[in-house]
């Protein structure tokens, strides 16, 4: 069946494309990749070694502009990089301007919006939507259904349960000052958050916090403390065997 690829697209040696993929200009596709059916990769895009493009992927797309945008997608992107042995499942899409590490999963309908940098061995899971300007370090697990908006941080070694939810704007879009307040959550190491919880702007949860299931965290959370209830309020402390260090 017939794919349309560039004069100017490198493909290396046993990688292998489905039907009616497009490879844009100047895309560099490492060895031993499989690129699946329906596959869209923009211009520019790297992809290392072994890497897995599952069926109807979008990769290395430009963001649509509007109007009514409150952060702006920037300009001059540079290339979207994603390393060796990194997967993108079915209908996942990542945005130019953003890179993915090795052996990193971007799950089924995921999406990764531009400026945003994802470690190496980390997880985002089935439909969850990464918004722009985010860092998520490596060994990360961010699970089903989460929104991470702009402007976070997630450290190395966190855990993020499914259907959390991130927040960054204080003044909920009223007011023009909302876009110079703009400040997403910090989670420092191995810190956990519980499925449902939603996590307040600018809020910083330090080394090993942990905000349990359902958790509305409206204050920072300590180094190895657990939050529980609405708002998040201390109900103990981290056991020692679960300390990222520890395990």
């Amino acid at each position: 069946m017939p794919n349309e690829i560039h004069d100017t697209a490198n493909l290396g040696p046993g990688t292998t494309i489905g039907h009616y993929s497009v490879v844009a200009s100047n895309v560099e596709i490492g060895k031993d990749c499989y690129i699946g059916h329906h596959v869209v990769i923009h211009p520019d895009t790297v992809i290392g070694d072994r890497c897995v493009i599952d069926d109807r992927s979008v990769v290395g797309k430009l963001p649509l502009r509007s109007a009514a945008m409150a952060i702006e997608p920037g300009t001059d992107l540079p290339p979207l990089a994603i390393g060796d042995g990194a997967i993108l499942g079915t209908s996942a899409i990542v945005f130019r301007g953003s890179s993915i590490g090795s052996e990193s999963l971007i799950a089924d309908l995921a999406s990764v919006r531009e400026q945003t940098h994802i470690g190496d061995n980390t997880i985002i899971g089935r439909g969850t939507a990464i918004e722009n300007h985010v860092s998520i370090g490596h060994r990360c697990k961010v699970e089903a259904g989460c929104f991470i908006c702009a402007f976070s941080t997630i450290g190395d070694d966190c855990f993020v349960a499914p259907e959390v939810t991130f927040t960054n704007d204080s003044f909920l879009g009223r007011t023009e000052g909302r876009k110079r307040a703009f400040e997403g959550p910090t989670l420092g190491r191995g810190a956990r958050i519980g499925a449902n919880a939603t996590i307040l702007p600018g809020r910083h949860l330090d080394q090993d916090a942990l905000a349990a299931a359902g958790a509305v965290v409206t204050r920072d959370v300590a180094a190895r403390v657990v939050v529980v209830g609405v708002p998040a309020r201390e109900k103990g402390n981290v056991p020692s065997e679960q300390w990222v260090d520890n395990g």
